[in-house]
Formats: C-alpha cells, sequence, structure tokens
C-alpha cells in the first residue's frame, strides 16, 4: 500500500517491508558474531518492539533466551522517560549479558531510565537492539549497540509502531502525510 489512513492522519511508505527485513538480518549477523559465547538474554519491550524481536529471532544462531518486559510510565502531561515500573521481568540476570530490544529510541529518557533499573539487577553487560533511532532528537548520551536504521525526526506507524494504538499490523513503516 501507497498511503494509509489512520483515524485522522494519512501516511505514505517511508521504509519498505524488505528493507526492514535485510537490516534486522544483518543486526542479527552482528548479534550472533559480537555474543556467540555469551548465551545472552533478550528482554523485548512491548508493544512495539514485538514485530522487530520476532524477526531478530528468527536470525539469532546463538545459544539466547527471551523475555518480555513493559514499561509502566506516568499518565497525564508527564513526557517520556517517565519509567515508574518495569513489568514482566521474572528473570535473574545476576551475572548474565542482556540485550534490550526496542522498536525505536527518539529522547533516550526511557531507555535512560530502563538501563538504569536493569543495571541494578547486576547484569554481566547491557547492550541495546533498536530498530530504529531518531538521533537528532536524542536528549542523552547512550550507546545504542544494534541500530537497524536511523531516521530523521518524522511521526512514523508500522511494522509495531503505532498512532493511538492502531497501526501496528503494517509489514512496512509509514510517515506521515503533512496536509
Amino acid at each position: 500500500m501507497e498511503t494509509i489512513q489512520i483515524k485522522d492522519k494519512r501516511f505514505k511508505t517511508f521504509i519498505s517491508e524488505e528493507q526492514i527485513l535485510k537490516e534486522v538480518a544483518r543486526v542479527a549477523d552482528e548479534i550472533n558474531r559480537d555474543l556467540a559465547d555469551a548465551n545472552p538474554l533478550f528482554v523485548s519491550v512491548l508493544n512495539g518492539s514485538f514485530m522487530f524481536t520476532s524477526d531478530l529471532m528468527k536470525h539469532l544462531t546463538i545459544p539466547c533466551e527471551i523475555s518480555f518486559v513493559k514499561l509502566a510510565s506516568y499518565q497525564g502531561t508527564c513526557t517520556s522517560g517517565c519509567v515508574k515500573e518495569l513489568v514482566g521481568l521474572n528473570n535473574d540476570i545476576t551475572g548474565r549479558t542482556v540485550v534490550i530490544v526496542e522498536d525505536i529510541v527518539d529522547t533516550g529518557l526511557t531507555m535512560e531510565r530502563l538501563l538504569e533499573t536493569l543495571k541494578a539487577k547486576n547484569p554481566k553487560d547491557v547492550r541495546i537492539a533498536s530498530l530504529l533511532v531518531k538521533p537528532d532528537k536524542l536528549k542523552v548520551d547512550l550507546h545504542i549497540d544494534y541500530v537497524a536504521m536511523n531516521i530523521p525526526n518524522d511521526f512514523i506507524v508500522g511494522y509495531g509502531l503505532d498512532y493511538d494504538g492502531l497501526g501496528r499490523n503494517y509489514r512496512d513503516i509509514y510517515t506521515v502525510i503533512e496536509d
């Protein structure tokens, strides 16, 4: 589909499924190389990263485990980064290599808080794998180990990313069409 409509916004294709899958395979190859002897625990951040995580896991050939977490944030006027709770991490990560799997890092504030939370649990190493990064929007100095694609500061949907809960199911990534 060239364009889609979600609620009051129109979107056009920005990144094709073919391009996404190519970059996901490249990231998996890097992880396979770097973490071959680490038996990492992948921590997928829901809801947005479910498609990226699924496709990434299909390309991993190393021994590994996976867990899923959800970040509970404050409601209302709070900006991103106001993480109050990590829901779902029942694994003991002491001495483990952990790879956070995220759909998108924009300001980096939420990721910074997640890193603090995980590092308090005494892992050996924590790495970040993100499908998308908006380098021009980053507000904190983050080392993102595995980046599938850097993108401009556009509003996007598809491939797990949503607009008001909708659009996660699209295979491609779409950017909003400004009127």
